[in-house]
């Protein structure tokens, strides 16, 4: 049985001063790519992953979207879940 999970997860520091959008792509529970918002774009960790990698790069739609994401998924689901989620120091 293959498995093939995308993980979504954003990080907040100082609540929504510093937002991170994190998106991993996982195959057979090996992580061959990954999305950070700080960085701006897909790296690849496999061989096949760095393939993938300068494929969704190649893509100036895709990779806009992906950069919004820290203010249409991170900061607006933070709005109802802050009083929720765990503090961490």
């Amino acid at each position: 049985v293959f498995v093939n999970p995308q993980k979504a997860e954003c990080s907040f520091i100082n609540g929504t001063e510093k937002v991170r959008f994190v998106e991993r792509l996982i195959y057979n529970r090996l992580q061959y790519v990954m999305f950070d918002s700080d960085v701006g774009h897909y790296v690849g960790f496999t061989p096949h992953g760095e393939k993938n990698a300068k494929r969704l790069n190649s893509d100036p739609a895709l990779l806009e979207y992906k950069r919004t994401q820290v203010d249409r998924y991170c900061r607006h689901n933070y709005e109802g879940s802050h009083q929720y989620l765990p503090v961490r120091r």
